[in-house]
């Protein structure tokens, strides 16, 4: 119990009495620290984090660079793979009156806060990494590649034009064949 406990107090930040500059801690772990967390998302892996924090009297801006292994499960096959990853997220700590999460980056943290676990959002931008479809190397195909790139990189562009056609043509598809004959008794 010790040990696992021990896994996350690594992920501890005294912030009580640091003064306004730049941060580097570098951390690692394994699949203590998957097991420790009690999701069921990621059982086994292996990772190292490096997290760039700077502080100021207002806030803490936290930069997260994250690699490694985990192990997971193939949709198709249900055989285990190790998967490589590598996230780089950023993380905003305002200091307020009390605790809250604003948006996905930035959350207001108690003026009087002594230390921060980080452990949570290293897990979360882990996760955030995974690979929506998850398919055993041996059985990729370009088409799962060609599918994950352009779903990255997919970006959606509608004109004016486009949108007002669209809005014509359904406008007149649904016009009801009764009201049409009701129309043309009103004399329009």
């Amino acid at each position: 119990m010790s040990e696992i406990v021990k896994e996350l107090s690594k992920y501890n930040i005294d912030i009580y009495g640091l003064e306004d500059k730049r941060y580097d801690y570098d951390m690692e772990s394994g699949d203590a620290f998957f097991e420790e967390l009690e999701q069921d998302i990621i059982e086994h892996g292996h990772f190292k984090t490096h997290i760039e924090l700077n502080k100021s009297a207002t806030m803490i801006q936290l930069h997260f660079q994250t690699e490694g292994i985990l192990g997971l499960v193939c949709d198709r096959s249900l055989e285990p793979y190790d998967e490589p990853f590598i996230s780089d997220e950023k993380l905003i700590l305002k200091f307020g009156d009390h605790n809250q999460e604003l948006t996905d980056e930035i959350e207001i943290i108690s003026r009087n806060t002594n230390r921060i676990n980080v452990a949570r959002y290293v897990f979360e931008f882990i996760a955030l990494s995974l690979p929506v479809k998850k398919i055993h190397p041996s059985l990729r195909t370009e088409d799962d590649d060609a599918f994950s790139e352009d779903e990255e990189e997919a970006v959606l562009v509608y004109s004016s034009e486009d949108l007002e056609d669209e809005q014509e043509e359904s406008n007149e598809e649904q016009v009801d064949p009764r009201w049409e004959a009701l129309k043309k008794l009103k004399g329009e």
